[in-house]
């Protein structure tokens, strides 16, 4: 029944690195009784499983992604349930860990001088990671990306419409010497 597919995804949740084969179990039993009282519960150690899979930001993000997904269809069809708050801060810190790979992506263009690839990368962070602490610094490199390409009016246009992340940084007077002396400089160069 579906007490026994929930405890055999439980003897696998609890085993280590057996978290597949938990999901498998769960899901089988969301599948073929969606009316049982552990359909609920089941969802929910989905969620746990692919986060507890979740790995370390500068490797592949797919199980992190899928907890993403599974932790906010879960929220979106109980969102009164006890688990809630955990898996709203589960999200917070899956997004903070994409955005990071995103981030140091970026950066890692930037050090090879592909600033367009640079700016791909940076407009993931903008665009999917905004609420993160990596926006502030994004906004920044972007200008740089741009100003290293020679694009200056964009460099500038983006510098105007984003000054308060630039401000943030304490960077807004640093940047504002790039466009003087046409030239990026670290911060230390300035004072």
């Amino acid at each position: 029944g579906d007490d026994a597919l929930f405890f055999l995804g439980e003897a696998h949740f609890y085993a280590k690195k057996e978290e597949l084969l938990a999901i498998a179990e769960y899901d089988r039993l969301i599948r073929r009784m969606p009316f049982s009282t552990y359909v609920e519960r089941a969802r929910y150690r989905i969620c746990e499983a692919y986060v507890r899979m979740s790995p370390k930001y500068y490797r592949d993000q797919t199980y992190s992604e899928k907890a993403l997904e599974k932790l906010q269809e879960y929220i979106d069809d109980y969102p009164n349930s006890d688990n809630r708050i955990q898996a709203q801060e589960d999200i917070l810190v899956l997004r903070e860990k994409l955005s990071k790979k995103a981030y140091n992506s970026g950066l890692l263009y930037m050090k090879m001088e592909e600033y367009k690839a640079a700016l791909l990368a940076f407009e993931q962070v903008t665009e999917l990671y905004y609420d993160t602490e990596y926006i502030d610094q994004t906004h920044l490199k972007i200008i740089e990306c741009y100003f290293r390409r020679g694009e200056l009016e964009i460099s500038r246009n983006h510098f105007d419409s984003k000054r308060k992340h630039i401000e943030n940084l304490g960077m807004a007077e640093v940047v504002e010497k790039w466009f003087e002396l046409g030239r990026v400089m670290r911060k230390i160069e300035v004072e």
